[in-house]
């Protein structure tokens, strides 16, 4: 793992970008079921949630193998849905859902911890803009520190699932890696995150101006959500395969 300069994290954007190109309403479809089996998973009683997170790992790892097949300039098919699904890849990207949910367990408790719970419920209630709630900036900031550290852990676990996946690492070994991986290149994903929210917001404002919060607008807001979901997806995609390398023999076969 060689280290990369900042602008390698706008060429991952960039590739991205191109894989979504080549396909996008194969790797729409993908992104709809996904959320449809979460949402669903999510329903469950108790048990939904939890299962939602351990399984983060094994959705995650179809839009990899979709952007893998892509970039051999085969055909997406709805089997890519159960890459990560299929055992012995199922219990191995399982252990690393695990992981996943003790951050997220910890995000919780962090949240709690830092974040005033009246400000919280103050957060959740809809804004009235001719009463706006007063808001101390020490709230503002501890939520935005919160929002940060969690986005830093879950960018240290992007390469778990791939690496355990492809290169059949356990998941403790998997983490370890992934997580050096992104210090180590901490530059490009700072450049890359920059770049992806950046153009989003910038996108976003645009339509928002355009359609004003009209139903067309809200359904335009929708689908950028999704579509810069999927270019974020894909732009991980090619990080992975600039920092481990492409994927290739018994490597890139479903496991």
């Amino acid at each position: 793992m060689n280290k990369l300069p900042a602008r390698a994290g706008w060429d991952w954007l960039k590739q991205g970008v191109g894989l979504f190109r080549k396909q996008p309403a194969a790797l729409t479809t993908l992104l709809f079921a996904n959320i449809l089996f979460s949402i669903a998973l999510s329903a469950l009683p108790i048990v939904g949630p939890v299962l939602a997170v351990v399984l983060i790992p094994s959705f995650s790892m179809a839009f990899m193998q979709a952007c893998l097949m892509i970039e051999n300039g085969d055909r997406v098919t709805p089997a890519v849905l159960l890459t990560g699904f299929r055992r012995p890849a199922l219990v191995a990207l399982c252990k690393v859902g695990l992981i996943y949910l003790a951050v997220s367990l910890g995000m919780m408790l962090l949240m709690k911890v830092a974040i005033a719970p009246e400000f919280l419920q103050t957060m959740a209630q809809p804004v009235d803009p001719d009463n706006p709630p007063d808001v101390a900036p020490g709230d503002m900031l501890a939520l935005l520190g919160v929002f940060l550290v969690d986005v830093a852990a879950l960018v240290t676990l992007c390469f778990t699932a791939p690496l355990t996946y492809w290169k059949q690492m356990s998941a403790g070994k998997a983490t370890f890696y992934s997580f050096f991986a992104v210090m180590r290149t901490a530059r490009a994903f700072v450049v890359l995150l920059a770049a992806w929210f950046s153009l989003f917001f910038g996108v976003l404002l645009v339509s928002v101006g355009i359609f004003g919060n009209a139903g067309v607008g809200r359904v335009v807001v929708m689908w950028l959500i999704f579509l810069f979901v999927l270019l974020l997806q894909c732009s991980m995609y090619a990080g992975y395969r600039t920092i481990f390398g492409k994927p290739e023999g018994k490597e890139a076969q479903p496991a």
